[in-house]
């Protein structure tokens, strides 16, 4: 009852905010559309989905949990991502009464926007516990971008089959996966090459974006130490200390938009650092090489073509119980997708000073960078070409 009535000042913002829009009509031309994205990489490719989807249908309406990217689309953001992103067994457990009161937050917000159809990214703790929901309402319930079942739980798929209408996988090998569970899904093709699209190509370059960020005329290698606090607070530490091994070149931190300038400015206390918000594809663009936390920003980083050094580091206890549950034999996706290993990834205990430096070496000041250039080119063609918001958002709009 406490949280209940803890809660009624949010419904009842909530009801302000869609009181001047119409409930749902049987044929009503304008859908409504509700997205679900917990993290930053969820927040990018759904804001370029709606940004498809708008196309098609002009009148549509959006709301949902994701992020700024969304709300720059139009889509009235119910909860931030920020509040909902925890990573590890540990930390899920720490948080379990946050991630309950989100869940009953979002039933809530589902039963009073009434959506045609609920858009799930990624998140598969969360969005597979809302999409029975959602399919009580009777709402098309599409989920963009699979978990990654593939690694762990695959049990999840038997959850997919019977709760979710449409499918849309973005690796080359998910279609393959689904098929062996006889479950047709629709391979649309990687988004990240849509956002590169989008970015556009004014990114200030050579001696412009040194002047841009009062830079040193000096080569750049790139620190992406992650989105969540508690993945930089392990990370950045490490990358850090590479900054008096390397004097020949200058480091630069891509921030994430999630989390807040002095967050960083104490980790860097004291190290010769330039710290740049919002700006992580600038930054990519002028890179000599790159320190990247394993995620979508791996797949980003080869993208634009830059060598990179995968790392990670989480809770102990968190890494030792996935070493027994995950059934892939790599973390970042250059490497899953390519099938062998063409980024070096350092974990866990192996992300350490001494093996960073080594690494760095490796890729600045030998044939491997050339190496992993040509890889990143293989790896593009996997992907499926450009296009693939607006495949996506024409299977929505057909749902």
């Amino acid at each position: 009852m406490p949280l209940l009535l803890g809660l009624l000042p949010i419904f009842y913002q909530l009801r302000q905010n869609f009181k001047s829009t119409p409930v749902k009509q049987s044929g009503s031309e304008n859908k409504r559309y509700f997205i679900i994205a917990g993290e930053a990489s969820g927040d990018l490719h759904a804001s370029n989905l709606v940004r498809e989807i708008k196309k098609l249908e002009p009148g549509a309406t959006f709301a949902g949990f994701g992020g700024d990217l969304m709300q720059e689309q139009g889509v009235t953001i119910l909860k931030h991502y920020r509040e909902m992103d925890f990573m590890g067994f540990i930390e899920v457990i720490l948080n379990l009464r946050t991630i309950m009161r989100n869940m009953e937050f979002c039933k809530k917000a589902l039963a009073e926007f009434q959506p045609d159809v609920v858009i799930l990214i990624d998140y598969p703790g969360f969005n597979l516990r809302i999409a029975p929901f959602a399919k009580e309402l009777g709402a098309k319930v599409v989920y963009y971008i699979s978990p990654q079942i593939w690694a762990w739980k695959q049990n999840r798929v038997y959850k997919i089959r019977e709760v979710v209408d449409r499918m849309l996988v973005i690796l080359p090998f998910e279609k393959e996966f689904y098929a062996r569970f006889d479950v047709t899904v629709d391979f649309v093709g990687h988004p990240l090459l849509d956002a590169l699209e989008n970015s556009g190509s004014d990114f200030a370059t050579g001696t412009a974006f040194r002047e841009k960020y009062n830079l040193a005329d000096k080569p750049v290698i790139a620190l992406l130490p992650g989105s969540r606090s508690q993945e930089i607070s392990s990370k950045l530490p490490v990358m850090l200390n590479m900054i008096d091994r390397f004097p020949a070149y200058q480091f630069v931190i891509a921030k994430a938009k999630s989390q807040p300038m002095p967050f960083y400015e104490q980790l860097c206390k004291g190290y010769p650092i330039t710290i740049i918000e919002n700006a992580t594809y600038e930054v990519l663009k002028n890179a000599t090489a790159a320190c990247v936390t394993s995620g979508t920003a791996t797949l980003e980083t080869a993208l634009f073509q830059v060598p990179e050094v995968v790392c990670y580091k989480g809770n102990k206890l968190s890494y030792l119980i996935a070493r027994q549950l995950i059934k892939v034999k790599f973390i970042s996706l250059v490497n899953l997708i390519m099938d062998r290993e063409v980024v070096k990834e350092l974990i866990q205990d192996e992300f350490n000073a001494s093996n960073l430096e080594k690494e760095l070496n490796a890729i600045l000041n030998g044939p491997k960078a050339v190496e992993l250039k040509k890889e990143y080119e293989l790896l593009r063609e996997k992907l499926g070409g450009p296009g693939a918001s607006a495949r996506a958002a024409a299977i929505v709009h057909e749902v």
